[in-house]
Parts: structure tokens; sequence; C-alpha cells
């Protein structure tokens, strides 16, 4: 049997309307936009990530053999329009904000200008993979602007949505500051940290604490950190303590700790006050236990001696808001200006730019929506990255991503810091693009 694609990964109805374009010889160049509508309840912005994946998706595209044959018994598509499939390649253009960039409601992050049937028939990948990694890196913000530069960890993979989310959700939470990541495949795919220590289990599958702690040691004796709140933690710190000179003669250091649950404030102190007294004043206290951007605050406010957080569940499901109101609409089409007029749902047409501008300060002081060729003050945020169907340049890595990420959340102003109740942010509708919504109502 043959293999089938990520083609097929996408609603029946963009195939349907793609026969129907096909049949009506509807291949005109045909304009896209990627935004989200309006931000979830206690959030001031976004942050975009998975442009990556969808240029990879985008310069890839085919329909495999596999594909056409599963079509073909499927019944409902015509053989002209199978043909057209079987040959097809995306060979349009795409614009968009550079991944770690904060961005707003109804600010366009993606646009895809090809012909009709390609720029549809993407739609629903483009969707799946901007969504996902945009709410998480999002989310994975908002951890980082309270961590006060403590490093988080990302541990989210065994209740992340499935193989690729776990991936995805490691990969957009580094863009967006976290150090790391316990997800293994995602270390070696996207040259991300990779960190871990161990599971209760493996102190119960010993019958004393102790003897579970060397074994653990010794098996990976370079990155010894301990979990130690499997039965008494504050006991088993006092283990810890007492192993360590056993250890040592080992030449194997004890570099840290997991407490996992309970109050973990008041375990982090009594912890820190034994390994301390224990000479073991180096050793890190790591937090875990479905901590969430909040929980994180919380902790680090209250002053508890915790140097690094495991942030999972809360951050990789995105679990306050999991999904983004989020759009891919038609905005032009044969060279006509598009708009939706639903009620809640309507769109500004044509091909747009984004404007930021800074304050004296280095801080976000507003942004401006226009027409692609409208110049106005501030930094244009769309920019080129394929054309053609190809890159135009090789894509930033990881790396640059990520710092690209940490320069937006430096230049957020206080208003927009804060995690716990939303703030303003001046996003206006430029007159040229309220000039051209008339222009468009008036002739539908």
């Amino acid at each position: 049997m043959n293999k089938t694609s990520d083609a097929l990964l996408t609603d029946l109805y963009e195939l349907t309307m793609a026969q129907a374009y096909f049949a009506r010889n509807m291949t005109e160049e045909a304009v896209f936009e990627f935004f989200v509508r309006r931000l979830p309840a206690r959030r001031n912005f976004f942050m975009a990530a998975g442009l990556e994946q969808v240029l990879d998706f985008l310069e890839t595209f085919h329909f495999a053999d596999g594909d056409i044959d599963w079509l073909t018994r499927s019944g409902g598509f015509t053989p002209d329009a199978l043909t057209a499939l079987r040959t097809m390649r995306f060979t349009g253009d795409v614009h968009a904000m550079p991944e770690g960039t904060v961005f707003f409601p109804h600010e366009p992050i993606l646009r895809i200008t090809a012909p009709l049937p390609q720029a549809q028939l993407v739609e629903t990948r483009v969707m799946n993979l901007l969504n996902f990694q945009t709410m998480v890196a999002s989310k994975a913000s908002r951890s980082v602007l309270v961590a006060g530069g403590k490093p988080l960890i990302d541990f989210g993979l065994r209740r992340a949505h499935g193989a690729e989310a776990g991936l995805l959700a490691a990969r957009a939470s580094y863009m967006a500051g976290f150090a790391g990541t316990s997800n293994v495949l995602a270390g070696a795919r996207f040259t991300i940290p990779t960190y871990g220590t161990m599971a209760h289990s493996f102190v119960q599958a010993h019958q004393d604490e102790t003897q579970a702690f060397l074994h653990i040691a010794r098996a990976r004796p370079g990155n010894v950190v301990l979990l130690i709140d499997t039965y008494d933690t504050e006991a088993a710190a006092k283990k810890v303590v007492a192993l360590a000179s056993r250890l040592n003669t080992e030449g194997i250091a004890i570099h840290g700790v997991r407490l996992d649950s309970g109050d973990l404030a008041d375990h982090a102190r009594k912890v820190r006050r034994i390994l301390d007294d224990g000479g073991l004043v180096g050793t890190r206290i790591l937090a875990s236990g479905n901590l969430d951007e909040e929980q994180v605050r919380a902790l680090v406010q209250s002053g508890a001696p915790i140097d690094q957080f495991a942030v999972g569940t809360a951050m990789t499901t995105s679990a306050d808001a999991p999904f983004l109101d989020c759009a891919y609409k038609l905005q032009e089409y044969a060279g006509r200006p598009c708009r939706k007029r639903s009620e809640g749902k309507a769109t500004w047409p044509g091909r747009k730019q984004v404007y930021r501008q800074l304050s004296a300060d280095g801080k976000l002081n507003g942004d401006v929506i226009t027409v692609e060729r409208d110049c106005l003050e501030g930094s244009p945020l769309l920019v080129q990255v394929m054309q053609n169907g190809r890159r135009l340049a090789p894509s930033p890595s990881l790396t640059e991503n990520r710092r690209h990420a940490e320069l937006a959340l430096a230049q957020l102003p206080d208003t927009l810091r804060q995690i716990e109740r939303p703030a303003p942010y001046d996003v206006r509708i430029a007159t040229a693009l309220t000039a051209l919504a008339q222009q468009v109502d008036l002739q539908t």
C-alpha cells in the first residue's frame, strides 16, 4: 500500500472547495492571513510561534500516491481534480512575524499569497501548527516573566495531548525562555538542553531510600538530582547529607534535590537548612508538582529558597486557555479585496502590515494595522520569508528565535508584564485600512 502524506492532514471541506475551484478555473492569486481575534481572560499579549514548522510543511507540500489512491477509493472526487492534486506543489509567497514576536488581537502574524486552491488547501495544517505553538509560547512566557531569572524546565510530555504536542510544546516553551525540557526526542530534534531526575517508583522499588539514592547517583554520576519526597521529605534530605561524603569518595557530587508535593515553600526552607548545615550549600533545590505561572510567582515572592522550577501540564496544555480564537481568512482574490462581515467575526480586508512604535525607554508604545502599501512610522513586523514556494534565506535557529523572544519580553511595559489582570494596549486601525473596508462594503 502506498504511503500517505501530511497533505491529507486537513478538513474534508478544504478538498471539496478545491475541487470546485478547479472545476470553475478559479486559480488566480489569493491572499489569506492568520490572526487571533481576542485575548483569553487575564492575558495581555500573544507570542508568535510555529513558523518554522509551517515553512517545512509548505516547502514539502504534495499529495503522495497513497493520498490519491485513498481519495479515489473514497469517492466524490473527479478525475480532473485528482489529477490537479497529484501534481500540486506550493508555489506561493509567505510574509510573517518572526517567531518570538509579541503580538495582539487582529494583527496578522502570517500572510500566504498563492493560487487559490493552494492557499485554501494548506489552511487547516497552517492553523494547527500556529495555534498550538503560539498558545504554548504565550503561556510559557508568563512563567518566564515571574520566575525572576530562575531556570524553568518543561516537564509536560506525559500529559501532552499527543506526541507531536509534547515535542512542539518543548520547542515553543524553550523559545519563550524555558531553560530546557525533560523530553529527550525534543532535545535531539531541536537541540534543546535536557533535564531529568528520577521517579517515586525508583525509590519504592528499593527497600531502603538511601540505597535508591546511591544507585541512581551511580547510574548518572554527572548530574545527580534526587527526588526526596516519596516518604518524609526532611528525613530524606538528612539521608542525602549523610550519603554525600560517601559519594564524594567516588567522585560524585549531588547537584540537586527535587520537591514534588506538599507545601513547597515550607519544605524548601527546611531542606535548604538541612543541606546547608550538612555542607551541601551548592546543592540546588528544584520544585515541581503541577506548577503554573501563578504558583511560580507566589513561590518567588515568598522568598522560598528554590533554584529551579519544573512546569508541566499547565504549560503544555495551556490549561487556563487551551485554545486560541484564531482564524485564517481570505483577504484578497484576483486583485479584489475581500471582507467577512459576520456578526462578531468581521475581518479587515486586503494585504496588511503592522507597524510598532516604541517609547523613549524602548518599551512597546502602540501598534497600527494598515494596508500593505501604507508606510507609517515605526517598525514593520511582517517580513517576507518565502517566495515561489521556497525560503528566501535559511530560517533563524531556535537559539536566535529565543533571543528574539527575550528581547520582545524585555520591551513589554510594566502594565503588560503582570499576569493577574488584563491591561489595555493601543492597537489602532489606520485610516487607509478603514477606507478600504468602507470601499469593500459598498461593493458587496
